[in-house]
């Protein structure tokens, strides 16, 4: 699904957003979640999954061209731990269990 697509699919099921509405609501959102991110902070939403920023030591890489040693600076990336519920859903569709509005 792309972003687009989700703005489609949150107007369609709240029968009251606009387009323009649904479009806001998912940017807010995003921009929300990556400033949270940004600054350090845990976003936990409960059936679904965990995001939150690891922090990676430097380490002495290779380069696969030239199979010379590489610095690799340290690095902070975003992670995402899936919850049970999610999990269970995906790995059995058909098994009853929603999560929000279907």
């Amino acid at each position: 699904m792309t972003k687009s697509q989700l703005i489609q699919e949150v107007m369609k099921r709240s029968n009251i957003l606009s387009l323009q509405a649904a479009d806001t609501v998912v940017n807010l959102l995003f921009s929300s979640m990556t400033q949270a991110l940004a600054k350090g902070e845990k976003i936990e939403i409960r059936d679904f999954g965990i995001f939150k920023v690891r922090t990676y030591q430097p380490y002495q890489g290779r380069n696969p061209r030239t199979g010379g040693k590489v610095e690799v600076a340290p690095k902070k990336l975003p992670h995402f731990k899936v919850g049970k519920e999610l999990k269970e859903r995906v790995d059995n569709p058909t098994s009853g269990q929603k999560i929000g509005k279907d």
